[in-house]
């Protein structure tokens, strides 16, 4: 979930310059350089194979990290850039960018869904279908909520969740503009088979 900030490790460069770079790419790490933030910038190297994993787990540049370097207050980044080798597509090079508790950022969000027993379209046997489990939404970096709360009370088969109709948390925004849908809920598939598109009332009416 999105307020359970991973943490990610890596250690002081020593050097700079191509020299340095490739002589941490020998010793299997992955140099970055940490800018932003009113401090100045630092050069940092982290482990290949660990940088790879999180690379493998996806929206690495939209996820929110703790970094952790020795000897060094732990910070919050952003990456704004990876490079990656032409031929190997194996990461190069790292930019993570310091942020301020102010600064707004573009994170995806879980999506928690309640209230399942008190739905009535799930009731009568609806299918609750989750378009997107996460949505992408504007934050503070000091002010990150854990998930955004969609209450199924209610609701019928045939209704259409969308964002609008999304208490978000407060500070937050969504990063599209458009009126997106997050889940609805449908007929189970036999009733919309037999039913077409009076699925919900039915249809007596003989062919």
């Amino acid at each position: 979930m999105a307020g359970e900030i991973p943490d990610l490790h890596a250690h002081v460069r020593t050097g700079t310059g191509k020299g340095a770079a490739r002589q941490a790419r020998r010793d299997g790490m992955v140099p970055g350089i940490v800018y932003g933030g009113g401090t100045d910038p630092l050069a940092i190297n982290i482990p290949f194979n660990a940088l790879l994993k999180r690379l493998k787990q996806g929206r690495f540049l939209s996820t929110l990290f703790n970094l952790k370097v020795e000897g060094q207050d732990d910070v919050r980044v952003i990456c704004r850039n990876v490079q990656r080798d032409v031929v190997k597509d194996l990461p190069t090079h790292l930019d993570l960018m310091r942020l301020r508790r102010t600064s707004r950022i573009n994170l995806f969000i879980h999506v928690d869904f309640i209230n399942h027993d008190k739905c009535p379209g799930l009731k009568k046997g609806g299918v609750l279908t989750i378009v997107r489990p996460e949505v992408e939404l504007n934050v503070l970096a000091g002010d990150i909520p854990d998930h955004v709360t969609v209450d199924l009370a209610g609701l019928s088969i045939g209704d259409v969740i969308t964002i609008s109709s999304v208490a978000l948390p407060e500070g937050s925004k969504p990063t599209i503009d458009r009126d997106f849908v997050i889940a609805n809920i449908s007929a189970p598939s036999g009733l919309r088979s037999a039913g077409g598109d009076d699925e919900e009332d039915g249809d007596d009416t003989a062919e």
